[in-house]
């Protein structure tokens, strides 16, 4: 349809969708621009807390009184990431075919009802059954905000916000950690990790309440052919009201030509290897830090001080590249911190003192953090805005699909071959998906509106 306007003649107008997407862009940065980084962080947060808590209760769960099996443990750190990849494509599809804020609203009460029947169980089937639930959460929020953002930010800061975002967010890693061990081992009669994960389902229902008051975006409103819904959306980031000519009504964008949709699969299959390939650093040495240093003879309490303290690594690396990531080509950032992660994770492999082994996980999740939140900006900007969502939550599913390999391959690996087994596995991923981006990766579009 969108074609047929384009050539109905001389007195014709400029889609509707595009009109829109162009305001949008153009707009300057507001208050409400600012509310939803802030609401969307607060998201984040929630959910990067959950993920991380599994770090440490990875350590918590290795001794009495709360001691698992090896097999129960595994299944106890893998059931999230399963959970994950059921829950991201189906979320991805909702935020396709709903909008972005429902499906996120929805995402985050699934979260907080996994986290109190986790807080509320006794035994480990309870345990994994629940983290399971919070899984099919936690697997849709990164690529429902990335989209989100991608949508509503201005293109020259769409970027340096997302960054922003992961970083404020990754505070919600140490911080939860953090809370478990000031609570712990009890504090007013529940156990610390108890008030870590009740903790954590009240900051989704914060975050779930708050999208209430967000508007739906309107590029995804006029994509969908909701125009007068996309004007009143747009009305709110203080854009003025279109010019004279009519808006009408779309039921549907154009369908993509032949090439176009070759270019997509293309693009979204390099995408769904690169996540595939993604978790067994980007997860895999946030998750088992605490393991490895009990495997290198640290007691349990420095395992999990050292945990939070790399924690800050994120914190620190969104933060940073915040300043500089709308001036670097996306390629070439995904493939310089690829490249410091693989050296970085051997480093870790064979320190053998606290604060190397600390000093070093912090530079290894820095980078693991960049290449992660470029990642997501990467896939968000290269598939077109009526695909947005749920190409690249299916994506980003097929990487947690594959995280919930990474906790029962490296167990196994560091059992019996010890960490350096376990980290050239990292290296070996993590290298390949550099070669990838080299090769085949299209270009991103710092600083440039996306479709």
């Amino acid at each position: 349809m969108l074609r047929k306007l384009d050539e109905e003649g001389p007195g014709s107008v400029e889609p509707p969708a595009a009109t829109i997407a162009a305001r949008l862009d153009a707009a300057p940065f507001c208050r409400l621009r600012l509310a939803i980084l802030w609401v969307l962080t607060l998201a984040l947060f929630a959910d990067i807390a959950e993920v991380a808590l599994g770090n440490a209760l990875g350590a918590v769960f290795q001794v009495p009184p709360r001691s698992m099996t090896q097999t129960e443990l595994s299944l106890f750190l893998a059931a999230i990431f399963a959970g994950g990849a059921a829950g991201a494509p189906v979320f991805g599809l909702l935020g396709d075919r709903t909008g972005r804020r429902l499906a996120l609203q929805l995402a985050l009460l699934v979260i907080a009802a996994g986290s109190l029947g986790a807080a509320a169980s006794d035994g480990p089937v309870g345990l994994i059954g629940f983290r399971f639930l919070s899984g099919l959460g936690i697997g849709a929020c990164p690529p429902l905000i990335a989209a989100y953002l991608a949508d509503v930010m201005p293109p020259r800061w769409r970027g340096a916000i997302i960054c922003i975002c992961a970083g404020l967010a990754f505070l919600g890693a140490p911080g939860i950690i953090f809370l478990m061990r000031a609570t712990s081992p009890s504090f007013l009669g529940l156990e610390g990790w108890r008030w870590a994960l009740g903790s954590g389902a009240l900051l989704a229902i914060l975050a779930a309440g708050l999208l209430r008051f967000l508007p739906e975006s309107p590029r995804w409103l006029a994509a969908a052919g909701r125009i007068a819904e996309a004007e009143a959306a747009l009305r709110r980031f203080k854009v003025a009201n279109a010019p004279a000519a009519p808006i009408t009504a779309q039921p549907q964008a154009a369908a993509p030509d032949r090439g176009d949709q070759t270019s997509v699969r293309r693009r979204f299959l390099l995408l769904c290897t690169l996540y595939a390939l993604s978790p067994w650093a980007t997860i895999g040495f946030l998750l088992m830090s605490g393991a490895v240093m009990l495997k290198k003879q640290f007691s349990v309490a420095d395992s999990v001080i050292a945990a939070g303290l790399i924690m800050f690594g994120p914190v620190i690396g969104n933060l940073l590249m915040a300043l500089v990531i709308d001036r670097i080509d996306r390629k070439a950032s995904l493939v310089a911190t690829a490249v410091a992660m693989a050296l970085l994770g051997l480093g870790f492999a064979a320190a053998t003192d606290f604060l190397p082994l600390v000093t070093i996980g912090v530079a290894f999740a820095f980078c693991s953090a960049i290449y992660a939140s470029v990642l997501g900006v990467y896939a968000a900007e290269i598939i077109p805005t009526a695909l947005r969502s749920s190409r690249t939550a299916l994506a980003w599913g097929i990487g947690r699909f594959v995280s919930i390999f990474v906790p029962l391959v490296f167990f196994a690996l560091l059992h019996r071959s010890g960490p350096w087994a376990m980290f050239s596995l990292i290296a070996a991923a993590i290298g390949l998906s550099a070669v990838l981006i080299v090769t085949i990766g299209p270009q991103g579009r710092t600083r440039r509106p996306v479709a």
